[in-house]
């Protein structure tokens, strides 16, 4: 390697330390947050697809679903931005995509894989559509397997009760 990569790296590195997951958890909560916003200033459309919620939340009345959903989508985004809480706030978001996966964007009908893999698109051509929230699901995971790193409130507390 050239010598002037490895001092390069190495600042990447501190960087990195601090900030990695910051670009994350920005994405994440703009994109949940925008969400949330939409039921909030929308009509309530879970009764239409309450029967395809999976169990137990196709338990629920689905105005309980619209407030639920709503609700994590306009708080767990605030939690993420300030890194607080952030492992709990992924896992509800990633709850809450499952479901949606599950309830909304999976194909209706397949009977093959090459069927299956119509569905990963971002359309609306009847194949379902799950690229987006599959996305959403593996951008999430490196903040529940590490949580917000160093830049957050997260790290702040868990110095100072250290």
């Amino acid at each position: 390697m050239p010598p002037f990569v490895t001092p390069l790296f190495n600042h990447l590195d501190r960087v990195g330390a601090w900030g990695a997951d910051l670009p994350l958890r920005l994405f994440l909560a703009w994109e949940f947050y925008e969400s949330g916003l939409e039921k909030w200033n929308g009509q309530n459309w879970f009764a239409d697809i309450q029967s395809a919620f999976p169990f137990p939340f196709n338990l629920l009345s689905a105005d309980l679903s619209w407030q639920l959903s709503m609700w994590v989508e306009l708080i767990a985004p605030l939690l993420l931005l300030l890194g607080l809480g952030t492992r709990f706030a992924t896992a509800a978001l990633m709850v809450l995509t499952v479901v949606a996966i599950a309830a909304v964007h999976w194909p209706a009908h397949w009977s093959s894989l090459a069927e299956l893999a119509q569905g990963y698109a971002i359309s609306n051509k009847g194949f379902g559509n799950y690229k987006l929230p599959l996305i959403y699901l593996i951008a999430a995971l490196p903040l529940l397997l590490n949580g917000a790193g160093r830049f957050s409130l997260d790290a702040l507390l868990f110095r100072r009760n250290a």
